[in-house]
């Protein structure tokens, strides 16, 4: 078995548990989702692998079971249907449930039959094989030679070989193909890849142990002292692989709603300058409530405003901003940010019907982003307004 320091065994399975508490919300609310199980599952048992394997757990099982090293097929079927479940997930994820196709069945049924079949030959194997002296740290070199014993080693390194081979493959074929993956899902993939493939080092490094017991040899430091480390880095990478993707998104989120937030400061400010006070402060609010609160108090301010508007005003700031070097989108909305500064100074006063005519406010609503990032260019706003012929709001430049 594994062996080393149980310190490292317990970073993993706290890595991997942190994995798992942060996925279990939506497995909890989506639990309909097969995937999203088989995610839950897959970091169950991988926590349970470490926790199994950590030399106090094995005292443990021996002790209970009163039975001489049987903590050995335990990890080992424990490894082994990991092994099964990466497969089966990597499988299903890749493809997605829509592909269900016969050879796609095929093979995940070979899956399911194969490593139920290494499972069940790890506990026969144990049970022809003479282990009486218990081995918390070492067994799998210990018992290198010893018939039967020598086989289920060997049996389970080679199982977990076959999935690190194969689902590093796949995962990197993946990344490598797909160009419209997610950079979130990207990068957790490539951390899985990685994961996956420390695994290879880790099965290299016991082998070289075992056979090294075979030919006579002792490389035994291999298996307990570089080993346990490997595997202790492969689990990491592997659940940072499955939290990054869900934690990259969620901060992804977060930062875009903050900075929408922020965005619409200088139109909320002024708004609020019109009705002399604004939006309620809500301590516990979420960041998407804050966003929605402002963005229908400017709207809700804008609308009588747009009674206010001179077209004849906006069209000529629109044909200044353009004159002035400006890009059409970026002209539209200096355009805009130019009237409403005009409907705002003329408020208190009684509105004319030259120039005035009810206007639809439409564009003014659905563009209150732009129009706000304009209003932080009060350089821009007032030579829109000289060129147009305006210095200050409804007032025209003399001539």
């Amino acid at each position: 078995m594994p062996g080393g320091s149980s310190v490292a065994f317990w970073v993993a399975t706290a890595v991997l548990a942190t994995a798992l508490a942060i996925k279990l919300p939506t497995i909890i609310r989506l639990w309909k989702d097969p995937l999203l199980r088989a995610v839950g599952g897959l970091l169950l048992l991988a926590c349970a692998v470490f926790v199994s394997v950590t030399p106090s757990t094995i005292a443990w099982t021996n002790r209970v079971a009163g039975v001489p090293n049987i903590a050995a097929p335990l990890v080992y079927s424990l490894l082994t249907a990991f092994c099964a479940s990466c497969l089966l997930l990597i499988t299903a994820w890749r493809h997605g449930l829509s592909d269900r196709s016969a050879v796609t069945r095929r093979a995940q049924r070979w899956v399911i039959a194969g490593y139920t079949g290494v499972i069940i030959a790890l506990w026969v194997l144990f049970a022809l094989a003479d282990v009486p002296v218990e081995r918390r740290t070492d067994l799998d070199t210990y018992y290198a030679n010893t018939p039967y014993m020598r086989e289920e080693i060997l049996l389970y390194l080679l199982a977990h070989c076959t999935t690190a081979l194969i689902t590093s493959r796949l995962i990197w074929n993946w990344v490598s193909t797909d160009g419209l993956l997610d950079s979130w899902l990207r990068w957790g993939l490539v951390s899985l890849g990685a994961g996956y493939g420390t695994n290879l080092v880790f099965d290299a490094v016991k082998l070289t142990a075992v056979t090294a017991r075979w030919t006579g040899n002792d490389l035994d430091w291999l298996s307990t002292d570089v080993a346990p480390p490997v595997a202790c880095l492969s689990a990491i990478l592997i659940a940072v692989g499955f939290i990054l993707p869900h934690v990259g998104q969620y901060l992804h989120d977060r930062l875009r709603v903050r900075r929408a937030h922020n965005q619409l400061r200088p139109l909320y400010v002024l708004m609020r300058s019109v009705k002399g006070e604004g939006v309620p402060l809500l301590l516990r609010a979420r960041p998407e409530l804050r966003l929605t609160r402002r963005e229908t108090f400017i709207r809700d301010m804008l609308l009588p405003l747009g009674r206010r508007i001179d077209e004849d005003l906006r069209r000529r700031s629109y044909d200044a901003a353009l004159a002035l070097g400006h890009p059409p989108d970026k002209a539209k909305a200096l355009a805009a940010a130019v009237t409403i500064l005009d409907a705002v100074e003329k408020r208190g006063r009684p509105r004319s019907d030259e120039g005035m005519a009810d206007t639809d406010a439409t564009d003014l609503l659905r563009e209150i982003g732009p129009v706000s990032c304009a209003l932080r260019h009060q350089d821009a706003i007032e030579a829109v307004r000289a060129h147009a012929g305006v210095t200050t709001a409804g007032t025209p430049a003399p001539g």
